[in-house]
C-alpha cells in the first residue's frame, strides 16, 4: 500500500553575482552576493495505491515525475506532507542502478537480490529465469560495464520483475529497449498486475497509460493537474499540450513579421486567428470539422446500431485555406473509457495532398464487431507531421450498439465459427 498525502519537496538554488574577479575574490570571504531561492519540484500531491491498483503519471520533462518516484523510493524525504509505505518496493528508474560495473551480470542478479531483501535461496531459484529473461546469452557472465544501455534495461527490468515486489515502480527507461522487448516488458507488467501486484508507472507512452493503468495523473510544474480515468487524464494533457504549440506558433508567426517590418519586407494583413478552445474541443482550426454523422446502412442517421451491422462516419470539414498533407482520424472509446480502436488516413493508406474550402469525409465499417454497450466517438484533423492539431473533438458523439448475436462478453466480436473437428 502506498498514501501520498500532501507531500512536497523543496530544493534551494543559490545564485551568485559575480561581476569581476575582485567580486569573486569577495565572494570567498563572504556570503553577500549569493541569492537564495526556494525550488519546489513537487508540491502537495495526494494519492493513494492499494494492492492491485496501478497509476499511470504523465507529464513533460521537468513536471516533477522523477522526484515523484524517489521521494517513495526513499532516495529523497518529503519537505512537508506525510508518505506511507507498506511492502517491498523494486524500482527501474536509472540505468545501471544498483549495478557494480566490476562485477558480471550473474554476480549483480545475486548483489540486487540481496538489496530487494531476498536469500542466496531465494535467487538460485530465480537465477535461471532472470537469464531466461534477460535474452542476454553469454554476456550474463561478462562484467556489466561492457553492457550497452538496452542490455542493462533487460538485466535491470528482469531482476525487479521476479523479485515478486508489492510495488513495482517503471520509469520511462523502458524506452530504451528494442520494440521486442518492450513488447515482452508490458506482457510482464500486465501479468504482475493481473497477479494483484501494485505498479506506478511512468511514461511518455500515453497509449501505454490508458492500456495498463488504471487511474494516471498529470503532473506539471510540480503540481497534479489533472487526475482520474487515463483517457481522460491523457486527453486533457494533449488538449493543453495543442494549445500551448499554438500559442507558440502565434508567437513565432508575431516575431516573424516584426522582424520583415524591421527589415522594410511589407508581410501584408496579420494571420487570422482561427483557433479552437470550447468544451471538448480545440485545435489550432485551420480545418474544422463541422458536422459528424454516425449513418446506417441506408446513409440514414442513426445513434442506434445492431451489433454485425455497417456503420459510416461522415465527417463534413471545412478549411478556409489551402491546407496541405491533413491527416483525418476518429477513436472509439467504451463508456467505461477503454480505448477500443484509433484508426485514420494514413493508416488507412488514404493520401490527402491538400484541402480547402467544404468537403466530406466517410469511413465505413462493413461489419460492426461492437458488442452491446454505449460507445463515445472522438474525431480529428492533424497536420501531416503530427505537430499540429487543426480540429479535436474529443468524445463528443454517443451512439449505443445493440445485440444481434449470442455473444455477451467483452467489447468486440471475432465473427468466428465453431466447427467439431471430431
Amino acid at each position: 500500500m502506498l498514501e501520498l498525502r500532501s507531500v512536497g519537496r523543496r530544493f534551494i538554488k543559490r545564485r551568485e553575482r559575480n561581476r569581476s574577479f575582485q567580486d569573486k575574490f569577495v565572494r570567498l570571504l563572504s556570503r553577500r552576493n549569493v541569492i537564495e531561492e526556494d525550488f519546489w519540484p513537487l508540491r502537495d500531491v495526494s494519492f493513494r495505491l492499494d494492492r492491485g491498483d496501478s497509476l499511470g503519471v504523465i507529464g513533460p520533462n521537468g513536471s516533477g515525475k522523477s522526484t515523484l518516484l524517489k521521494l517513495i523510493t526513499g532516495i529523497l524525504v518529503p519537505t512537508h506532507g506525510e508518505m506511507v509505505v507498506n511492502g517491498r518496493i523494486c524500482s527501474l528508474l536509472e540505468l545501471g542502478a544498483g549495478f557494480q560495473p566490476d562485477l558480471t551480470g550473474r554476480e549483480n542478479i545475486f548483489l540486487n537480490g540481496s538489496i530487494y531483501g531476498l536469500s542466496r535461496a531465494d535467487m538460485n531459484q530465480r537465477v535461471d529465469s532472470i537469464v531466461d529473461f534477460a535474452e542476454l546469452g553469454d554476456f550474463i557472465d561478462t562484467p556489466v560495464r561492457h553492457y550497452s544501455s538496452g542490455m542493462y534495461v533487460r538485466l535491470g527490468f528482469a531482476v525487479a520483475i521476479h523479485t515478486e515486489p508489492d510495488l513495482l515502480l517503471v520509469d520511462e527507461v523502458l524506452a530504451v529497449g528494442d520494440q521486442s522487448f518492450q513488447h515482452k516488458c508490458m506482457s510482464a507488467i500486465q501479468k504482475f498486475r493481473d497477479g494483484g501486484g501494485t505498479l506506478l508507472l511512468v511514461s511518455h507512452d500515453l497509449n501505454a497509460i490508458q492500456s495498463i493503468c488504471q487511474r494516471a495523473i498529470w503532473l506539471e510544474e510540480g503540481l497534479v493537474q489533472s487526475a482520474g480515468q487515463p483517457t481522460d487524464v491523457v486527453m486533457d494533457y494533449a488538449r493543453d499540450q495543442a494549445q500551448r504549440e499554438e500559442q507558440a506558433q502565434r508567437e513565432r508567426q508575431f516575431q516573424e513579421r516584426a522582424q520583415q517590418q524591421a527589415d522594410g519586407v511589407t508581410s501584408g494583413a496579420p494571420d487570422e486567428d482561427t483557433s479552437i478552445n470550447e468544451p471538448g474541443r480545440w485545435g489550432s482550426g485551420k480545418v474544422r470539422i463541422t458536422r459528424v454523422e454516425l449513418c446506417n446502412a441506408s446513409g440514414q442517421e442513426t445513434f442506434a446500431f445492431a451489433s454485425g451491422e455497417p456503420l459510416a462516419v461522415r465527417l463534413h470539414y471545412t478549411a478556409p485555406h489551402l491546407v496541405k498533407q491533413p491527416v483525418f482520424g476518429l477513436a472509439v472509446y467504451h463508456e467505461s473509457g477503454a480505448h477500443i480502436s484509433g484508426p485514420n488516413t494514413r493508416f488507412g493508406g488514404l493520401d490527402i495532398p491538400a484541402v480547402e474550402g467544404p468537403g466530406v469525409l466517410t469511413y465505413r465499417v462493413p461489419c460492426l464487431p461492437l458488442l452491446e454497450g454505449r460507445y463515445r466517438l472522438s474525431v480529428a484533423v492533424v497536420d501531416g507531421g503530427d505537430n499540429e492539431t487543426l480540429d479535436y473533438h474529443d468524445r463528443l458523439y454517443d451512439f449505443q450498439v445493440y445485440p444481434n448475436s449470442n455473444e455477451r462478453y467483452g467489447l468486440v466480436t471475432l465473427g468466428g465459427a465453431w466447427q467439431m473437428e471430431r
